[in-house]
């Protein structure tokens, strides 16, 4: 294979990762990283650098997007950052004292068990919650362009989101691993927040996270300009093309491709653990 054929090929297949990672809100790490390993036989290491740089152009391209088109609500992307950064901070100072393999084995049952909740449509009593107090106090509602139209949105069980983000981000610190999955399912779970708005958020809210990853990756020299450059870019053009679909996308088409990759990412984790790989 030539270099440009590589390259040609390597954008083809980052495009698509990053449409996926668009319409989820898991960033494209999920899908990349396996890809440039294992089809284009990368060093993981160099794949995960490649998938950071990417992940930041995910954020930078469709969350601008989204913010733009008012999908996104900035108001709880940052309240729950929060939450993800110190969990995150928590996870890396236990991750010598916890039997990793375990935990990996254990986060992927609840990626699977998530996969299931996630796949049924919410009633319609969810759809109109009262407001919460504590998500009013931080003006945490709003609105979002709908099929029919804007749709406004309440907020609730601010508590146990916020946990389920710290948590996410323990795991993210543990596990080296993306929070997307558990990020969106926070939301969009314990918070009652419409699927759109959850995935948007949680595009939003993975370029924080990745940014300060991919400088540590970068100091230790594992991100190389010419596979990052062409991986960014048809990451950038994959996400900028999953923020004008998701309008038109009807949110049961979003929930099964969501419940399909946390599937595939829940049964690797689960194997990876039971192999020791992690």
């Amino acid at each position: 294979m030539t270099v440009l054929e590589f390259t040609a090929l390597v954008s083809l297949g980052s495009m698509i990762a990053g449409l996926i990672g668009a319409l989820t809100g898991l960033g494209g790490g999920v899908v990349l990283v396996p890809l440039l390993t294992i089809f284009f036989h990368v060093d993981i290491r160099y794949a995960i650098g490649a998938s950071l740089v990417s992940v930041i152009a995910t954020s930078s391209g469709a969350a601008a997007a989204y913010v733009r088109e008012g999908f996104s609500n900035i108001r709880i992307g940052m309240f729950l950052e929060i939450a993800t950064t110190l969990g995150a901070l928590s996870g890396a100072f236990l991750a010598t004292m916890v039997p990793v393999h375990a935990l990996a084995f254990i986060f992927g049952v609840v990626l699977l068990y998530s996969a299931w909740l996630s796949r049924k449509p919410r009633p319609p009593e969810d759809r109109a919650v009262a407001p919460d107090m504590l998500a009013s106090k931080l003006r945490l509602h709003g609105s979002f362009p709908d099929t029919t139209g804007m749709r406004e949105y309440n907020v609730r069980g601010v508590p146990a989101g916020f946990s389920l983000m710290f948590g996410a981000g323990a795991l993210s610190g543990l596990l080296g691993i993306g929070s997307g999955a558990v990020k969106v399912l926070a939301m969009d779970q314990a918070m009652k927040i419409p699927f759109k708005v959850s995935t948007t958020t949680s595009n939003f809210m993975i370029g924080v996270t990745a940014a300060a990853s991919a400088g540590v990756y970068l100091h230790r020299g594992y991100i190389d300009p010419g596979l990052s450059m062409p991986v960014m870019l048809g990451v950038l053009l994959g996400s900028l093309l999953g923020a004008r679909l998701l309008v038109k996308t009807k949110t049961k088409w979003l929930r099964l491709v969501f419940s399909g990759v946390i599937v595939l990412l829940g049964l690797q984790m689960i194997f990876n653990g039971i192999a020791g790989r992690i």
